[in-house]
């Protein structure tokens, strides 16, 4: 059974574990994929105006059109796509976003969008511009609430101290614990809810042979998978790496990406078998190296 949190200081309430849509290989995948999540108690939903250039969004829309009421929502703005396809410009400015988010409204097939996150962003930034959008867009009915995606702690806090905001994704697994030095006490302290991207780290906390990765070697790579080994069975991997970001007080949702609809199904089991089994996560980080933001401090 799936289990809900409310989003920050939103009355959202959203589903533990959410489904991304960045890694859809077609149309008709993305809605296979898509359905699975709806049959397996998933409400919520996550894209941007990047993805596939806007194509992304067109998928979700119409997957979720007949069960809109029911389901959040939720897509970023800020990178501009240029007009030759050759890549994309950052454009936090208000004028670019009230432009840009009725693209995506009609993208979505929508008249409103649950979540408006800002697609990244620097403590440079005019934020308060930002947030000026985002709130006018609010007070519109366009958006119900609105957050940024960042990995910067000085950003993090920057936008916190102006925004109302309801959330914030941020990078974090077993592999990345470098949210709980810094941000993920701040952002549970101003009720900013967490959402979680890359909890499973490319694949090598769900069973992927062992790479180096951020600042973990190989062979650290392959301490934490047999760490891990020693808790559960390699079919329960993925569920144990949702489990390890969820248990932080901090994490409203993880948002999973998959490209077929079996990968969303294996992990969702696996996170139920997981969470039956009370493994003390504690213990399991404490085997785990975890290093520091070393920029944007």
């Amino acid at each position: 059974m799936m289990d809900f949190s409310t989003l920050g200081s939103s009355s959202m309430s959203v589903s533990r574990i959410a489904l991304g849509g960045m890694s859809f290989p077609s149309a008709a995948e993305g809605a296979k994929i898509i359905q699975t999540a709806l049959e397996g108690g998933i409400n919520f939903f996550d894209t941007a105006d990047l993805y596939d250039k806007g194509e992304n969004e067109r998928i979700v829309g119409k997957a979720l059109a007949s069960t809109r009421k029911e389901v959040i929502i939720a897509t970023k703005v800020g990178n501009r796509w240029r007009e030759d396809g050759s890549g994309w410009d950052w454009v936090p400015r208000k004028a670019y976003i009230m432009t840009a988010v009725e693209a995506s409204l009609q993208r979505l097939g929508t008249d409103y969008i649950d979540l408006y996150q800002l697609h990244g962003g620097t403590i440079d930034d005019p934020l308060e511009e930002v947030i000026e959008a985002f709130e006018l867009l609010k007070d519109q009915g366009k958006i119900r609430a609105y957050g940024i995606s960042s990995i910067r702690p000085n950003t993090i806090r920057k936008w916190t101290a102006l925004s109302q905001g309801a959330s914030c994704m941020s990078q974090y697994s077993l592999l990345d614990r470098r949210p709980e030095e810094a941000v993920l006490g701040h952002l549970q302290q101003a009720n900013h809810g967490v959402l979680v991207r890359g909890a499973l780290a490319k694949g090598l906390l769900a069973g992927k042979p062992p790479q180096s990765y951020l600042s973990h070697s190989i062979a650290q790579v392959e301490k934490v998978q047999a760490e891990m080994l020693k808790q559960v069975s390699k079919q329960n991997l993925s569920g144990l790496a949702l489990a390890y970001c969820l248990n932080s007080p901090a994490v409203s949702s993880v948002v999973l990406g998959a490209s077929k609809p079996a990968q969303i199904s294996e992990a969702l089991a696996a996170w139920q078998r997981v969470k039956a089994m009370g493994i003390n996560l504690q213990q399991l980080a404490q085997s785990v190296p975890s290093f520091n933001y070393t920029q944007h401090r």
